[in-house]
Protein backbone atom coordinates (compact mmCIF):
# COMPACT_ATOMS: atom_id res chain seq x y z
CA UNK A 1 0.00 0.00 0.00
CA UNK A 2 1.10 3.13 -1.00
CA UNK A 3 0.06 6.35 1.15
CA UNK A 4 -0.07 10.02 -0.77
CA UNK A 5 0.35 12.29 2.58
CA UNK A 6 1.39 15.82 4.35
CA UNK A 7 2.64 15.24 7.45
CA UNK A 8 1.23 18.59 9.01
CA UNK A 9 -2.68 17.32 7.67
CA UNK A 10 -4.68 15.95 10.44
CA UNK A 11 -6.88 14.20 7.55
CA UNK A 12 -3.75 12.41 6.63
CA UNK A 13 -2.50 11.34 9.84
CA UNK A 14 -6.35 9.85 10.49
CA UNK A 15 -5.28 6.97 7.82
CA UNK A 16 -1.43 7.14 9.38
CA UNK A 17 -2.89 6.44 12.89
CA UNK A 18 -5.43 3.87 11.32
CA UNK A 19 -2.67 1.73 9.67
CA UNK A 20 -0.11 1.64 12.30
CA UNK A 21 -2.86 0.97 14.75
CA UNK A 22 -3.55 -2.54 12.64
CA UNK A 23 0.27 -3.20 11.90
CA UNK A 24 -0.11 -2.69 8.03
CA UNK A 25 3.05 -2.00 6.40
CA UNK A 26 2.83 1.16 3.84
CA UNK A 27 4.66 3.28 1.59
CA UNK A 28 4.13 7.21 2.27
CA UNK A 29 4.29 9.89 -0.35
CA UNK A 30 5.07 13.28 0.58
CA UNK A 31 2.97 15.49 -1.20
CA UNK A 32 4.49 18.76 -1.97
CA UNK A 33 1.51 21.77 -1.43
CA UNK A 34 3.68 24.56 -0.93
CA UNK A 35 5.34 23.37 -4.64
CA UNK A 36 1.84 22.93 -6.10
CA UNK A 37 2.08 19.23 -6.75
CA UNK A 38 -1.38 18.56 -5.61
CA UNK A 39 -2.46 20.78 -8.32
CA UNK A 40 -0.54 18.16 -11.06
CA UNK A 41 -1.81 16.80 -13.26
CA UNK A 42 -0.39 13.36 -12.04
CA UNK A 43 -1.92 13.66 -8.74
CA UNK A 44 -5.44 15.14 -10.00
CA UNK A 45 -5.66 11.99 -11.71
CA UNK A 46 -5.91 9.95 -8.86
CA UNK A 47 -7.61 12.95 -6.72
CA UNK A 48 -9.73 15.51 -8.65
CA UNK A 49 -10.22 17.49 -5.62
CA UNK A 50 -6.40 17.66 -5.22
CA UNK A 51 -6.17 16.79 -1.66
CA UNK A 52 -4.66 14.34 0.89
CA UNK A 53 -4.75 11.37 2.08
CA UNK A 54 -4.82 9.27 -1.01
CA UNK A 55 -4.31 5.50 -0.21
CA UNK A 56 -3.03 3.10 -3.66
CA UNK A 57 -3.81 -0.12 -2.86
CA UNK A 58 -1.82 -2.11 -5.80
CA UNK A 59 -4.28 -0.18 -8.29
CA UNK A 60 -6.84 0.48 -6.41
CA UNK A 61 -7.28 3.94 -5.66
CA UNK A 62 -9.05 5.48 -2.46
CA UNK A 63 -9.37 9.33 -2.03
CA UNK A 64 -10.18 10.81 1.45
CA UNK A 65 -9.29 10.43 4.63
CA UNK A 66 -13.37 8.47 6.09
CA UNK A 67 -13.39 6.43 3.44
CA UNK A 68 -9.97 5.40 3.72
CA UNK A 69 -10.81 4.28 7.08
CA UNK A 70 -13.68 2.31 6.09
CA UNK A 71 -11.45 0.48 2.99
CA UNK A 72 -8.86 -0.74 5.47
CA UNK A 73 -11.40 -2.09 8.17
CA UNK A 74 -13.36 -3.89 4.98
CA UNK A 75 -10.28 -5.00 3.30
CA UNK A 76 -8.36 -6.42 6.44
CA UNK A 77 -11.28 -8.02 7.82
CA UNK A 78 -11.39 -5.77 11.16
CA UNK A 79 -15.04 -6.17 12.37
CA UNK A 80 -13.09 -5.07 15.78
CA UNK A 81 -12.62 -1.78 14.29
CA UNK A 82 -16.04 -1.50 12.07
CA UNK A 83 -18.74 -3.18 13.19
CA UNK A 84 -20.42 -5.57 10.48
CA UNK A 85 -24.56 -5.24 12.00
CA UNK A 86 -26.47 -2.60 10.98
CA UNK A 87 -26.76 -0.58 14.08
CA UNK A 88 -22.87 -0.87 15.24
CA UNK A 89 -22.21 0.37 11.45
CA UNK A 90 -24.64 3.34 11.76
CA UNK A 91 -23.25 4.36 14.96
CA UNK A 92 -19.97 4.44 13.40
CA UNK A 93 -20.82 6.43 10.44
CA UNK A 94 -22.83 8.84 12.55
CA UNK A 95 -19.49 10.04 14.07
CA UNK A 96 -17.77 9.71 10.50
CA UNK A 97 -20.16 12.18 9.39
CA UNK A 98 -19.49 14.43 12.88
CA UNK A 99 -15.47 14.25 11.63
CA UNK A 100 -16.53 15.64 8.12
CA UNK A 101 -18.96 18.35 9.21
CA UNK A 102 -18.53 20.12 12.60
CA UNK A 103 -14.95 18.76 13.74
CA UNK A 104 -13.91 20.31 10.45
CA UNK A 105 -15.96 23.43 10.44
CA UNK A 106 -14.69 24.05 14.09
CA UNK A 107 -11.40 22.57 15.40
CA UNK A 108 -9.91 21.73 12.00
CA UNK A 109 -11.38 25.20 10.26
CA UNK A 110 -9.44 26.87 13.98
CA UNK A 111 -6.21 25.41 13.31
CA UNK A 112 -6.21 26.41 9.53
CA UNK A 113 -5.59 29.76 10.67
CA UNK A 114 -3.06 29.90 13.21
CA UNK A 115 -0.49 27.37 10.68
CA UNK A 116 -1.87 27.77 7.50
CA UNK A 117 -2.79 31.55 7.34
CA UNK A 118 -6.76 30.38 6.40
CA UNK A 119 -9.09 32.99 5.60
CA UNK A 120 -11.70 31.88 7.91
CA UNK A 121 -13.30 33.63 10.84
CA UNK A 122 -11.12 32.68 14.03
CA UNK A 123 -13.92 33.79 16.56
CA UNK A 124 -16.72 31.54 14.68
CA UNK A 125 -14.46 28.39 13.71
CA UNK A 126 -13.71 28.74 17.83
CA UNK A 127 -17.17 28.52 19.03
CA UNK A 128 -17.91 26.07 16.81
CA UNK A 129 -15.14 24.03 17.90
CA UNK A 130 -16.05 24.56 21.53
CA UNK A 131 -19.67 23.84 20.79
CA UNK A 132 -19.15 20.18 18.96
CA UNK A 133 -16.61 19.83 22.12
CA UNK A 134 -19.00 20.02 24.54
CA UNK A 135 -21.27 17.92 23.26
CA UNK A 136 -18.21 15.21 22.55
CA UNK A 137 -17.48 15.74 25.97
CA UNK A 138 -20.84 14.89 27.37
CA UNK A 139 -21.04 11.51 25.14
CA UNK A 140 -18.11 10.31 27.05
CA UNK A 141 -19.43 10.79 30.43
CA UNK A 142 -21.20 7.92 29.91
CA UNK A 143 -18.00 5.31 28.24
CA UNK A 144 -14.92 5.21 27.16
CA UNK A 145 -15.31 5.12 23.46
CA UNK A 146 -17.43 7.11 20.92
CA UNK A 147 -19.23 4.17 18.99
CA UNK A 148 -18.87 1.01 20.73
CA UNK A 149 -17.43 -0.75 23.66
CA UNK A 150 -13.58 -0.66 22.15
CA UNK A 151 -12.09 1.72 19.95
CA UNK A 152 -13.38 1.98 16.40
CA UNK A 153 -12.58 4.39 13.62
CA UNK A 154 -14.83 6.75 14.46
CA UNK A 155 -12.32 7.13 17.57
CA UNK A 156 -9.25 7.68 14.70
CA UNK A 157 -11.26 10.01 12.46
CA UNK A 158 -12.50 12.23 15.15
CA UNK A 159 -8.98 11.92 17.14
CA UNK A 160 -6.52 14.19 15.22
CA UNK A 161 -8.32 17.54 15.15
CA UNK A 162 -9.36 17.35 18.50
CA UNK A 163 -5.79 16.46 19.61
CA UNK A 164 -4.57 19.15 17.94
CA UNK A 165 -6.57 21.96 18.63
CA UNK A 166 -5.01 24.02 20.94
CA UNK A 167 -3.29 24.56 17.70
CA UNK A 168 -6.14 26.54 16.63
CA UNK A 169 -6.76 28.72 20.00
CA UNK A 170 -8.90 25.85 21.30
CA UNK A 171 -8.28 24.89 25.15
CA UNK A 172 -9.19 21.87 25.84
CA UNK A 173 -9.28 22.39 29.39
CA UNK A 174 -12.71 22.42 29.84
CA UNK A 175 -13.13 18.91 28.74
CA UNK A 176 -12.40 16.01 31.12
CA UNK A 177 -14.20 13.43 29.17
CA UNK A 178 -12.60 14.58 25.95
CA UNK A 179 -9.00 14.75 27.53
CA UNK A 180 -9.17 11.09 29.20
CA UNK A 181 -10.46 9.86 25.86
CA UNK A 182 -7.54 11.29 24.25
CA UNK A 183 -4.77 9.61 26.26
CA UNK A 184 -6.60 6.71 25.45
CA UNK A 185 -6.16 6.49 22.32
CA UNK A 186 -2.80 7.86 22.55
CA UNK A 187 -2.29 4.54 24.71
CA UNK A 188 -3.51 2.03 22.19
CA UNK A 189 -0.61 -0.33 20.72
CA UNK A 190 0.58 1.18 17.28
CA UNK A 191 -0.35 4.59 18.18
CA UNK A 192 1.08 7.33 16.22
CA UNK A 193 1.28 11.29 16.86
CA UNK A 194 0.41 14.40 15.06
CA UNK A 195 3.34 16.59 15.13
CA UNK A 196 2.94 19.15 16.88
CA UNK A 197 3.47 22.98 15.55
CA UNK A 198 4.19 25.65 18.02
CA UNK A 199 0.84 27.65 16.78
CA UNK A 200 -2.41 28.70 18.95
CA UNK A 201 -2.00 27.85 22.42
CA UNK A 202 1.03 25.70 21.70
CA UNK A 203 3.16 28.84 20.93
CA UNK A 204 6.30 30.06 23.04
CA UNK A 205 5.29 31.80 25.95
CA UNK A 206 1.19 31.00 25.82
CA UNK A 207 -0.67 29.16 27.94
CA UNK A 208 -1.99 25.63 27.46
Amino acid sequence: MKLYSLTLSGHAHRARLFLSLVGQPYETVEVDFAGGQNRSPDFLAINPFGQVPVLDDDGTIVPDSNAILVYLAKKLGRSDWLPEDAAGAARVQRWLSVAAGPIAFGPCAARLVTLFGASFDAGEVIARAHKILALIDGELSSRDWLAADRPTIADVALYSYIAAAPEGNVDLEAYENVRAWLARIEALPGFVSLPASPVGLNATGASA
